[in-house]
């Protein structure tokens, strides 16, 4: 059986660091922490000590690993995973992965540390060795939001037609050059979010053209940016693909001098609380965030008591919610 002294002879260090690096107690330099890690997977001596303490023990706690837990959607889905885990006490411990995927890989192994009894993962655009490694330890996963891999259990929206009905909408109030700001380069949701988008467009019979479609990156500075961008191509209306993209589409318009929906119109994919109180209103998709993470956590703790069970996909019907923000009172 391999021990720390193992890993810390083939790594170079101190069997100091390597505890540091295992149980998270201590920051250590991302180089160091490289070499710990490739020496941990050399030596086996996560699968032969840590995962057979999980098998002997249950410590009643479940790793939840997000993009970005301050996102409000990533919020409202962490307490569906909540509820439904205190109901049957378990607590979580919460990480942000920053759809980084060497940082999604650390925090997993620092959660592996800590023997959590399984792990609900919101996938980076590149999730493939989180997953490697969650499956090699034997970590019950369940895959939440973005739907990637079918060999574990996975919940998430609907993101293609929801995204071409909000085409539709623009469609039929007269726009014919739509432009979007997308969500970060490789994300399942950015994928299919972009398929509905252009689906919305053929049904519609307005020509793709690609100079209207800028990536935002998930977030509001980038998101202010790309809008910027995108302005100068001169589109009559905007879709954004998440709720941060959306602020930082708002920030854009109002530097720009541009009001909506009078000089443009702007819909977006999310609903967040003060969606209903900006001026105008906004239109949007509403996802069903509590519910997602509700289903997550049962489709875990389901997988915890009984490994063996066969993987299910859940896809969950958002909703299309109407305000101001289209322009419909303008144009009818």
């Amino acid at each position: 059986m391999a021990t720390l002294a193992d890993v810390a002879r083939l790594a170079g260090v101190s069997t100091a660091t390597v505890s540091h690096v295992v149980n998270g107690t201590r920051n250590v330099r991302p180089e160091t922490r490289r070499l710990v890690e490739e020496a941990i997977e050399e030596t086996g001596y996560s699968q032969n000590t840590l995962a057979r303490s999980l098998v002997t023990a249950s410590t009643k706690s479940i790793a939840v690993v997000m993009s970005a837990i301050s996102n409000p959607y990533f919020g409202q889905v962490l307490q569906g995973i909540e509820a439904e885990a205190v109901e049957h006490d378990y607590t979580l411990l919460l990480a942000e992965s920053r759809d980084d995927p060497d940082h999604e890989l650390h925090v997993v192994r620092s959660m592996r540390a800590r023997r959590v009894d399984g792990l609900v993962l919101a996938p980076s655009a590149d999730p493939e060795r989180a997953l490697e490694y969650a499956s090699a330890q034997g970590i019950p996963t369940v895959l939440a939001d973005r739907i990637v891999d079918d060999r574990y259990d996975q919940v998430g929206p609907e993101n293609t037609e929801p995204t071409a009905q909000l085409v539709d909408h623009l469609a039929a109030l007269g726009h014919r050059r739509i432009g979007i700001v997308a969500g970060r380069t490789g994300l399942s949701t950015t994928d299919e979010r972009l398929a509905g988008y252009r689906e919305g467009l053929r049904r519609n019979g307005i020509e793709h053209e690609p100079e209207l479609v800028v990536e935002g990156r998930s977030e509001t500075d980038p998101g202010a940016r790309a809008t910027a961008e995108l302005l100068r191509r001169r589109p009559t209306a905007l879709i954004t693909a998440n709720n941060g993209m959306t602020v930082g589409a708002m920030r854009a318009l109002g530097e720009a001098g541009l009001r909506v929906p009078d000089d443009i119109a702007l819909v977006g994919f999310d609903d967040f609380p003060w969606a209903n109180w900006f001026s105008p209103r906004l239109t949007v998709i509403a996802q069903p965030c509590a519910d997602i993470g509700s289903l997550a956590a049962r489709l875990l703790l389901r997988r915890i008591a009984d490994p063996d069970v066969p993987p299910e996909t859940h896809r969950l019907p958002p909703r299309f919610v109407h305000r101001d923000s289209c322009g419909c009172g303008l144009r009818s």
